[in-house]
């Protein structure tokens, strides 16, 4: 199954096409800006301890309008913090045209970026904390997880723990056995696409924009190949094409960025903190942020991978916890929810039976694996915050992928 070209003319019929996928060419529209490039302020240590206590007639260090609390270090509205924010992650050069001195108010920032900007530093912002607060995420999460890995119990009515002679099912040996074949074969044909990527440039100069937006191309032509791989799968799960087309698409739209990240850790190597793609591709941080990634979204990518890979999983854990991934019926525009439940909930019986026969020492293991799926769900939105990062400078996303994430030029 080659790369998808679909027409941006029906966005209906362009995820209804991902199911018919064959043998047609591939379509993209690299991006053509710089990234940002971030001002050189020295870093400033935060301050610990809560901020103080707001009267309510606070007003924003920048605007004047109505202050709704400390932002990046500074008592600011949410307008103002907004743009602040925006403007760092597009790296963003404004020109004023009154040579830098508009005096700024409510009305004035809508009119000159450039002053609202240097009002919003002058005033303490500081571009450093925009980027530390996926850090402190990060840290949070990590946190829940571990809390919540010792607190979880398996809900409702869960199979009970299976004795040292308990065995799977034949019903679920037999679909373990699929889903790990069904995975080896989406995998091998996902390798036959490699010599349709755009080659990765090797150019010293890391600001050459032909190289960017070869990278850009690069990596989006990865994703495609990864999203026809998922939807392959999806279609290999027992109980998947009993569901709706409606209901198909609406699953596929809103996990695939979640399974694309399991998958994603699946090919993490420690020992060189880098992730593979298609046998021997390997990237690492730099390499994501070389093709117009924010250090946002590869920071956690890598942390999560890093966690998964600790877990040491094997094919058959894999393949079950993205089955149970894929089966959520809290996903919007999902009809059917009863019937996604009851398919779900197979998964999560196998997965484990499977993990209290293979690893019947380890009683967190499966809560560990179930509190992943909850981490998944917070890098979705970071990713979201990426898309629009992207956006923001001007890169295109193909159609496919923009259809799936819910881009709309």
């Amino acid at each position: 199954m080659g790369p998808t070209q679909l027409s941006t003319q029906d966005h209906g019929k362009r995820v209804a096409s991902v199911f018919e996928m064959e043998e047609q060419g591939l379509s993209l529209f690299p991006g053509s800006e710089n990234p940002p490039e971030h001002a050189e302020n020295p870093p400033l240590k935060r301050k610990k301890g809560p901020a103080p206590k707001m009267l309510g007639n606070e007003v924003c260090s920048v605007c004047g309008d109505k202050a709704s609390g400390f932002h990046y270090n500074v008592l600011s509205c949410e307008g103002c913090k907004g743009f602040f924010r925006r403007s760092v992650i597009k790296g963003a050069q404004y020109v004023c045209k009154n040579g830098g001195k508009c005096e700024m108010d409510m009305y004035m920032r809508r009119k000159c970026q450039e002053c609202r900007l240097r009002k919003c530093q002058e005033a303490g912002m500081r571009e450093q904390y925009v980027l530390s607060e996926e850090q402190i995420q990060l840290k949070k999460l990590k946190k829940q997880e571990d809390d919540q890995a010792r607190t979880v119990v398996v809900r409702p009515n869960p199979p009970n723990p299976p004795s040292p002679s308990h065995k799977l099912t034949p019903e679920q040996l037999s679909m373990i056995k699929k889903l790990v074949a069904a995975q080896q074969q989406c995998n091998q044909r996902s390798f036959t696409d490699r010599l349709k990527v755009t080659p990765w440039p090797q150019v010293p100069d890391p600001n050459n924009r032909e190289a960017r937006q070869q990278r850009f191309a690069h990596f989006t032509e990865l994703a495609i190949i990864s999203v026809q791989e998922i939807v392959d799968f999806a279609k290999r799960l027992p109980g998947f094409l009993e569901l709706t087309r409606e209901d198909q698409i609406a699953l596929l739209k809103t996990s695939t960025i979640e399974v694309m990240l399991l998958e994603t850790s699946r090919r993490y190597n420690p020992e060189i903190e880098s992730i593979t793609f298609l046998k021997d591709l390997s990237y690492n941080r730099d390499d994501f942020a070389k093709a117009g990634l924010q250090f946002e979204f590869i920071n956690p990518i890598f942390e999560f991978s890093k966690g998964m890979n600790e877990l040491q999983l094997n094919d058959a854990e894999y393949a079950l916890l993205i089955a149970i991934n894929i089966f959520s019926a809290d996903r919007p525009n999902v009809q059917d929810q009863s019937l996604v439940e009851r398919l779900q909930h197979t998964y999560v019986e196998a997965l484990h039976s499977y993990i209290c026969i293979n690893r019947p020492n380890d009683r967190l293991m499966f809560p560990r694996m179930l509190m992943k799926l909850v981490s998944l769900r917070t890098l979705s939105s970071v990713h979201s915050e990426q898309v629009f990062a992207l956006r923001l400078q001007d890169k295109k996303l193909p159609p496919l992928l923009s259809e799936i994430w819910d881009v709309h030029e």
